[in-house]
């Protein structure tokens, strides 16, 4: 089975599971289904950034401060987090993910509901998923904000939307 054959849950304006569809009937139609990002760090605090693969269904090859990805049908945002962040860091025993806040984010690629989280990677060294990533780094935050800022990298709309929220929750302002 490959990643469009996966089963998803297709949700309203409300968060509300309303059907299932396989992801790429999902992608294609448009439909509001669930997303989690979980924004890695290390002992030092700089924030694991990397570049999708070519292969990836939505914004290939481009740079992301999250790693995550759609929840499968009837799979809950924590447990989703925590899979999702040892599958693309290539680790087990991850600390799972804090819950922060969710949005419904609305832009290039579709709509879907985005639950973000935050996670310590301690001393567990990563070896991210060759399917899923192409290149990565541990940046410090002032670096990633200069990356943003600069232009000069490719970035996936929602990761930036998602980092912006994040700032705002940071700064009690926003709650997604």
């Amino acid at each position: 089975m490959g990643a469009a054959d996966e089963v998803l849950d297709v949700v309203d304006r409300d968060d509300r599971v309303t059907g299932r569809a396989p992801r790429g009937e999902v992608y294609a139609r448009g439909l509001l289904h669930r997303c989690v990002f979980v924004l890695a760090r290390d002992d030092r605090g700089r924030v694991f950034v990397h570049r999708r693969t070519a292969s990836k269904l939505v914004f290939p090859s481009r740079y992301d401060m999250f790693v995550g990805g759609v929840l499968g049908a009837g799979e809950d945002y924590a447990s989703a987090a925590l899979r999702e962040a040892e599958e693309e860091l290539g680790v087990s025993g991850l600390a799972r993910p804090e819950p922060l806040f969710k949005f419904l984010y609305e832009g290039p690629g579709g709509g879907w509901w985005s639950y973000v989280h935050e996670v310590r990677c301690g001393g567990l060294e990563v070896r991210p998923q060759e399917s899923e990533v192409a290149w990565h780094a541990w940046l410090p935050e002032d670096e990633l904000e200069g990356r943003i800022a600069d232009g000069s990298w490719p970035w996936v709309p929602d990761g930036l939307e998602a980092y912006r929220r994040l700032r705002a929750f940071r700064e009690g302002g926003e709650r997604g």
